[in-house]
């Protein structure tokens, strides 16, 4: 897993939900470009909240160096269903023209939408492994977003003023330790709680941190996940120790606690020391204490017990596909503009320094690459100290719908970790046996 090429199984895997771009043909509403012309419209319906304001800018700089296009953009981000909401776009009949599609599982769900893209150019600059799971019988049916990673994230401050070696973290053991350490002296370090568990996301749990323990069940391969008929939970111990120490060191209650109190309220005004997230909340904290985000944070990877070494998850969070039903002025133009997004000189610079993205491309200059999270990510990955995501090889809805939600009954303790296993696995074979 040197040189950002990582394994099938690391990088073909994603997040879970979908946007969308939408696109109706030139004619439909009548628009020109300057100088007469019709313009073909691009209607972006996507689920990256992070880099929202970023997005814009960047279609209003390409709608700039071409007139006869014109993009327009939805997202849907937060805590809404982004699967749910693409699902209702097509039911509605305004169907999408490029819209985000995760690993295997979405494919086989979206694949008679999506159109071919092993001729764009991006596809050709994608770094080795990154299309595997979005590949079927030679066709390439995504292109990924970027590279991400996470685990816990913590105050370097905090833990030096506590005398902790996040260093030396290396188990269970010692992360309990420190988190006990952490939690006698909140008083004197100003914290509300050690931990802010964001219970009410249930993609931070049944999406992530399940996927921590889940991975090496399945080599960190999300293809071996997709076609696993069963799952064991082998270090579902291990994923229910995390769970509890979390959650009784966190903020209460952490059922109703969301991603923005988590890392906006919480983490970014320095009232809990630890949280589970990855390098897409830069921005979030940078919006808040710019100090704090460039030199007051580093990650760590979840330790994983009974599993001797592990490391931070890495994978591309989703893809863009373009939808095959448009009209093939809609599709070209789509293509244009994702190629523009990734090979471009102007939209490299955007891609490295406004939207602050891990390239999953190559032809990009890492060494731009500056915030300390994304800069562990890469060290990580060059180092080859990276799992895999698998949860986009989970079955639809699984990870959220049925593990997520049953988390959060056994957080408010309406039921116990067992009923929530026994149920994960009941649901996992039911789907694969249909």
């Amino acid at each position: 897993m040197k040189d950002l090429k990582f394994s099938k199984g690391l990088m073909a895997s994603v997040l879970l939900s979908a946007g969308a771009l939408a696109a109706c043909s030139s004619g439909d509403d009548g628009s020109t470009a300057e100088g007469g012309g019709e313009q073909v419209t691009v209607d972006i319906f996507q689920f990256k909240v992070e880099f929202k304001d970023q997005f814009e800018d960047v279609v209003a700089q390409y709608e700039e160096e071409n007139p006869d296009v014109n993009i327009e953009i939805t997202t849907v981000g937060g805590g809404e269903d982004y699967g749910a909401a693409l699902r209702s776009r097509f039911a509605s009949g305004n169907e999408p023209a490029i819209f985000n599609i995760g690993g295997p599982q979405d494919v086989a769900d979206w694949k008679d939408n999506l159109t071919d893209l092993s001729d764009t150019g991006a596809a050709d600059a994608a770094l080795e492994g990154t299309l595997d799971g979005v590949t079927v019988e030679s066709e390439v049916l995504g292109l990924p977003y970027n590279q991400e990673g996470y685990g816990f994230i913590y105050n370097t401050r905090l833990f030096e003023e506590a005398g902790i070696d996040a260093a030396s973290i290396t188990d269970y053991a010692s992360l309990e330790e420190a988190v006990k350490t952490l939690d006698s002296k909140k008083d004197e370090l100003g914290l509300e709680s050690v931990f802010a568990l964001p219970g009410k996301e249930t993609w931070v749990t049944g999406l992530h941190l399940s996927n921590t323990f889940i991975a090496p069940e399945f080599d960190s391969n999300v293809l071996t996940a997709y076609d696993a008929e069963a799952i064991d939970f082998e270090y579902g111990e291990g994923f229910k120790k995390i769970l509890d120490l979390q959650n009784e060191y966190s903020k209460q209650p952490t059922v109703s606690l969301d991603y923005s109190q988590q890392v906006e309220e919480l983490f970014s005004l320095e009232r809990v020391a630890i949280i589970q997230q990855g390098n897409w909340a830069y921005g979030s904290i940078a919006g808040i204490d710019q100090e704090l985000a460039d030199s007051g944070v580093g990650m760590m990877p979840i330790p994983v017990e009974g599993l001797e070494e592990s490391g931070l998850p890495v994978g591309v969070p989703m893809y863009w596909g373009v939808n095959s039903n448009q009209d093939e002025e809609v599709v070209t133009a789509s293509k244009d503009f994702l190629d523009w997004l990734y090979t471009s000189d102007a939209g490299k610079t955007a891609v490295l320094e406004d939207f602050k993205f891990i390239p999953a491309y190559e032809g990009y200059d890492t060494s731009k690459i500056t915030d300390p999270m994304s800069k562990t990510i890469y060290d990580a990955s060059e180092a080859g100290d990276t799992i895999g995501w698998v949860f986009m090889g989970y079955p639809t809805g699984w990870g959220q719908d049925e593990l997520g939600a049953n988390i959060q009954k056994y957080l408010s303790d309406e039921a116990s970790w067992d009923e929530v296993v026994d149920s994960a696995k009941a649901a996992w074979e039911t789907d694969r046996g249909e």
